[in-house]
């Protein structure tokens, strides 16, 4: 007998008739007839005798129904299960991301999913690129969001949208700045570096490079946040990645583009044998959407 087998003798079974069956399984009379009738045909022996309209279970379909019954319960479990999956119901998402990241375009993600989604839980962790590999490997988060795959790593990973690095700077310290700078227009203003914070420090610094651009710094931030504090406090101007800028912007603070542009990929980083659930790549989707500004 096959699941479907099982299911009609288990209907049958319980309502009495091939109508009640028919519908309790939400199907026609003769579906359920013919089922049944192949069903006793595999086993060889009769399931139900015809009396007075109605089928009377047979001592071997007695005999059987404990089984099948079990059978059914643990198929209707896993109906329930696949169910909550899709509804993300009790389910909890993993995901660690660059503190610039984490703290702009994630919660605004996460909020919007929820919308659609409510019985899903997150945890949700800041993670340097350099700890990236670590988090991984020791199974404390599932997806890493982050502007890079770690060199030398094999992981899987997709992408999500871009970004691009920005000037930060007190309105004050340049009234009339244009749209877009240029990074050679920064070189006599007090400059935060962020050298040491990872791939889009090394951006920054490649793009000096090529430039021959020397900057007047005054402080080095290891993260981005530190550095939009410090131009706050009006220590100097700096240049991020546009969505702590847009966090961290405040009255009196402002930002700009540089020209020509410095963008940076985003991309969701797993073990590749952990790829995204179903779940947690529809909410990779909605962060794309937010990454994207859509």
């Amino acid at each position: 007998m096959n699941l479907r087998h099982i299911e009609i003798f288990h209907a049958v079974y319980v309502n009495g008739t091939v109508s009640g069956a028919a519908r309790a399984l939400n199907v026609s009379q003769p579906s359920v007839s013919k089922t049944l009738r192949h069903a006793e045909s595999l086993l060889g022996f009769e399931l139900f005798q015809r009396t007075n309209g109605r089928l009377v279970p047979t001592e071997d379909a007695h005999a059987l129904f404990g089984d099948v019954a079990e059978i059914q319960d643990r198929v209707r479990a896993l109906r329930e299960a696949g169910r909550n999956l899709r509804a993300g119901a009790g389910m909890t998402l993993r995901i660690s991301a660059l503190p610039s990241l984490a703290l702009s375009v994630l919660p605004t993600a996460v909020s919007r999913f929820l919308k659609s989604r409510p019985g899903v839980r997150f945890d949700l962790q800041t993670v340097h690129h350099d700890d990236l590999l670590g988090k991984l490997y020791e199974r404390e988060t599932d997806i890493a969001i982050a502007n890079e795959v770690p060199r030398g790593a094999v992981l899987g990973q997709s992408w999500l949208g871009e970004g691009e690095l920005v000037v930060l700077y007190r309105e004050e310290d340049m009234p009339d700045a244009p749209p877009r700078l240029e990074l050679s227009q920064l070189a006599g203003h007090p400059f935060i570096t962020l050298a040491t914070s990872g791939p889009i420090g090394r951006i920054f610094t490649d793009e000096l490079e090529r430039l021959g651009t020397e900057m007047n710094v005054v402080a080095s931030a290891r993260t981005f946040y530190i550095a939009a504090a410090l131009v706050n406090a009006g220590v100097g101007l700096t240049v991020v990645d546009c969505f702590t800028a847009e966090a961290c912007m405040a009255p009196g603070l402002s930002m700009r583009s540089l020209k020509p542009p410095l963008t940076f990929d985003i991309r969701a980083i797993h073990l590749l044998d952990r790829p995204p659930s179903a779940l947690a790549s529809e909410f990779l989707a909605t962060l794309g959407d937010v990454i994207e500004g859509r």
